[in-house]
């Protein structure tokens, strides 16, 4: 099997490596010379043979929506286009809307796994119609780890399911990342516990805490114990904000995922307005002290 990459990034690259380990030619394209198998976008569709399989790994919103509506001027009725970015499910709807006019299939695809999948495998929830999906699980199989396909792999759906599921799992994320957080906070803030690195690194074997994401903080732990090389200022990629707008849509209660996300606001304000108005009231209706500014971080 031959298929086409576009985006050879942190995920694309080892993606690429991936597929080629286990026998699937694979052309690269990138706007990157050093990376890329193809001068250009026209050189990467020629060089791949009918009908055509173009995998998109390129960031959510307008880099994807350029490069799906580029190939759509350029594939052949026939030809496949496959997301596996982190789209929003509903621009699935639209991409797809846009190559069906040309005779061109599309499938979207969560993808999770990061820059451990070259090694590990990858995750993957695909949404489209079956014969879509048949007709590339050589390259889902390629791509996920070994084992049973149901423990890596799932076709959730039509079109836009699997962005959906990938939003959600990535929604789950935020909490289990929040509460790892705010427990080794905890185990920070009291004098009694002397190594809180060596309580996670027990917590890795025969507890119902253990996971992956456990031995990715005990490893981050072991490179920074006080974590003194990391500011705590966090990003969103924006699917944990679509999450809880589909909890709200469909009025499922997500206080954890939700809080998870107002958490990572928190994050970025160096002295938050709400909680300068709280301290204020305090002090209203109380007379409790208030710091000042200058005495912000004080013991």
């Amino acid at each position: 099997m031959h298929i086409g990459l576009i985006g050879l990034g942190k995920m694309g690259f080892n993606m690429r490596g991936r597929l080629r380990s286990a026998g699937i030619e694979v052309t690269g394209f990138d706007r990157n010379p050093e990376v890329s198998d193809a001068a250009s976008l026209d050189e990467f569709v020629a060089a791949l043979p009918a009908p055509r399989i173009v995998w998109v790994m390129v960031p959510a919103g307008a880099a994807t929506d350029s490069v799906i509506t580029e190939l759509a001027g350029k594939l052949q009725p026939g030809d496949l286009v496959i997301d596996g970015g982190n789209s929003k499910f509903t621009e699935d709807l639209r991409h797809e809307a846009l190559l069906a006019g040309r005779g061109i299939g599309f499938i979207d695809v969560g993808v999770s796994g990061g820059v451990w999948g070259l090694a590990n495998g990858y995750g993957l929830m695909a949404g489209g119609a079956a014969e879509h999906v048949q007709a590339v699980l050589p390259v889902f199989d390629a791509l996920r780890p070994e084992g049973p396909r149901e423990e890596s792999f799932v076709h959730v759906g039509d079109v836009g399911a699997g962005h959906y599921a990938k939003m959600v799992h990535n929604g789950i994320e935020y909490g289990l990342m929040q509460a790892y957080a705010e427990g080794y906070e905890l185990l920070q803030a009291k004098d009694i516990i002397k190594d809180v690195p060596g309580t996670f690194r027990a917590w890795q074997k025969g507890t119902v805490v253990r996971s992956w994401l456990l031995d990715l903080a005990v490893k981050a732990l072991q490179e920074d114990p006080d974590l003194s090389q990391v500011a705590g200022y966090v990003e969103d990629s924006g699917e944990g904000r679509w999450t809880v707008e589909e909890a709200i849509a469909n009025e499922v209660p997500a206080p954890v995922i939700t809080a998870a996300l107002f958490a990572r606001y928190g994050s970025r304000q160096d002295d938050s307005p709400a909680m300068q108005l709280v301290a204020a009231l305090r002090n209203q209706f109380g007379g409790h002290a208030v710091r000042r500014p200058v005495d912000r971080h004080a013991g």
